[in-house]
C-alpha cells in the first residue's frame, strides 16, 4: 500500500516538474523576439552563464558539493560532454533562425524524437509499442502543419541552406546530449548533475562568443534583463525539468512531449503580444497532442 502511494507520489512529482518546465521553456520565443538583433552567441553565452550563477549559491548551501560516492574519470567526461552540447545546442538553435525562417527551424529542430526513438530501438535495444512509433510520427506531423501555417512569413535571411542545415544540427546534438542526461542521471541527483553541465555550458557559450566576435560586443540592460528571464525560466525551470525527469522517462517519451513548446509558446504569443494564430496552427496543435497522447498511452519496455 505505502509503495503504491510511494510510486503514484514520484509519477505527480515527474509530472508535475514537467507541467511546469513545459510553460517555462514557452517563454523562450517570446523573450528572445525582444533581443533578436542582438547575436545568437551573445544570447546564449549571456543566459547559460547566468544560469550557471543563479546555482551557484543553491549549490553550495546545498551539501552536494559533497559526496561520499566516488566519481569516475568516466562518467566526469560524460558530463563535460553533456554540458558543452547544451551549449552548442543553444548556439545553433538561435542561430538557425538568423539565417531561415522560424517555420522551416521550428520544423527541423522537432526531429530530435525521431533521432531518439531510432538511437533508442537499435543502440539501446529498447521495445515500443506501435503506438509509440505512431504518437512520435504523428506529433512530428503536428509540428509540421504547425510551422507550414507560418510559411506565409517571408524570411528576412539570405542563406536558408545555412539556417536549416543550423536548425537540424541543433536537433542531433540535443538528441544525444538528451541521451547522455538519461544515462548520467541514473547516478547522479538533479542538482549534482546540473550544476556542472550548466558550467560547462557556459563555457562553451562564452567561448564560441569570443572565437566568432573577439571583445567587440556590449552588453545592455534589456540583454541582460531578458538572459536572466530565460536562465531562470527555459533554461533552469525548464530544461532543469526535464533533466530531472529524464532519470524516470524514456529520452523518446520527453522529446515528444516538448514538441509541446511550439503551441504553448502560440498561445503566450497570443495572450502577451496579442498574436492571432492562423486557424491550421490550431490544426497543427490538435495533431500535435494527438500524437502525444498516442505516444504516452503504452510505456516502454526494455528487451
Amino acid at each position: 500500500m505505502n509503495n503504491s502511494a510511494n510510486g503514484d507520489f514520484s509519477r505527480l512529482r515527474v509530472f508535475g516538474a514537467l507541467a511546469f518546465g513545459l510553460s517555462a521553456i514557452g517563454f523562450s520565443p517570446i523573450l528572445v523576439k525582444a533581443v533578436n538583433h542582438e547575436s545568437a552567441f551573445l544570447v546564449a553565452a549571456v543566459r547559460t552563464s547566468l544560469a550557471f550563477l543563479f546555482l551557484v549559491p543553491v549549490y553550495l548551501f546545498s551539501g552536494k558539493r559533497k559526496t561520499e560516492r566516488v566519481v569516475s574519470k568516466r562518467e566526469h567526461l560524460w558530463v563535460v560532454i553533456s554540458g558543452t552540447l547544451l551549449g552548442l545546442h543553444l548556439i545553433t538553435w538561435v542561430a538557425s533562425i538568423y539565417y531561415t525562417s522560424i517555420a522551416s527551424a521550428s520544423i527541423l529542430v522537432t526531429t530530435h524524437p525521431i533521432i531518439l526513438i531510432v538511437f533508442e530501438r537499435f543502440v539501446y535495444k529498447y521495445r515500443f509499442k506501435a503506438t509509440v512509433w505512431i504518437g512520435v510520427l504523428v506529433a512530428f506531423l503536428g509540428s509540421v502543419v504547425l510551422g507550414y501555417s507560418d510559411s506565409e512569413v517571408i524570411s528576412r535571411h539570405t542563406n536558408p541552406i545555412l539556417g536549416n542545415s543550423l536548425a537540424i544540427l541543433a536537433a542531433a546534438i540535443f538528441a544525444v546530449y538528451f541521451l547522455i542526461g538519461n544515462r548520467v542521471r541514473q547516478k547522479r541527483e538533479w542538482l549534482e548533475y546540473v550544476f556542472p553541465v550548466y558550467g560547462y555550458a557556459a563555457i562553451t557559450a562564452v567561448l564560441a562568443l569570443f572565437i566568432v566576435h573577439g571583445f567587440s560586443f556590449e552588453l545592455n540592460g534589456l540583454l541582460l534583463l531578458v538572459g536572466a528571464g530565460l536562465a531562470l525560466g527555459p533554461q533552469i525551470a525548464g530544461h532543469g525539468s526535464l533533466n530531472y525527469a529524464v532519470k524516470y522517462v524514456s529520452p523518446t517519451l520527453l522529446a515528444t512531449l516538448i514538441l509541446l513548446e511550439p503551441a504553448i509558446s502560440t498561445l503566450m504569443a497570443f495572450l502577451i503580444y496579442d498574436e492571432v494564430p492562423p486557424f491550421m496552427s490550431f490544426m497543427g496543435m490538435g495533431i500535435i497532442l494527438a500524437g502525444i497522447v498516442l505516444t504516452w498511452a503504452r510505456r516502454t519496455k526494455s528487451s
